[in-house]
């Protein structure tokens, strides 16, 4: 994976589930407007999952750009679709992050962003959410520790 946006086609792998702002991106969720349950990724149609709610619209709703790490491995082996690289041979492992987000109190995983790896991070420590670019130039969320340049 690439630690920078530029040069990339700036296509979402998956689109509408964050935004492409390269200086603040956010992760788009929805909220129940009966309840204010948040979701990530959002809910398609349906109803809450809320069990004392019975609302069933709901509204896109960006969420929180950083959290508490709230755990973290490495990814030491080639993973599957979206992440797989053009070239098999060019694997190289990288961290993995759980972050609770500090407004919605959800976990969220991402890749953390290149050139950080699993011992220099530490769980509780603030995590912010950046873009990256994937092997094939398409755009993903990634974490980086607080005030690390991406």
């Amino acid at each position: 994976m690439n630690d920078t946006v530029a040069g990339c086609n700036a296509q979402p792998f998956l689109e509408g589930w964050f935004t492409l702002d390269a200086e603040r991106p956010q992760l788009l969720g929805n909220r129940c407007v009966a309840c204010g349950t948040v979701y990530f990724p959002k809910l398609k149609s349906g109803y809450c999952r809320n069990p004392d709610c019975d609302g069933e619209r709901f509204e896109e709703t960006p969420l929180s750009r950083s959290g508490a790490l709230w755990s973290y491995s490495n990814a030491a082996y080639q993973p599957p679709e979206p992440y797989a690289q053009v070239d098999k041979d060019a694997f190289r492992p990288f961290a993995i992050a759980a972050v609770e987000l500090d407004k919605e109190k959800m976990i969220v995983l991402g890749a953390v962003v290149a050139g950080v790896g699993v011992e220099q991070l530490k769980v509780g420590m603030t995590m912010e959410l950046k873009l990256g670019a994937l092997a094939d130039g398409k755009l993903t969320w990634m974490w980086a520790p607080a005030g690390a340049q991406a």
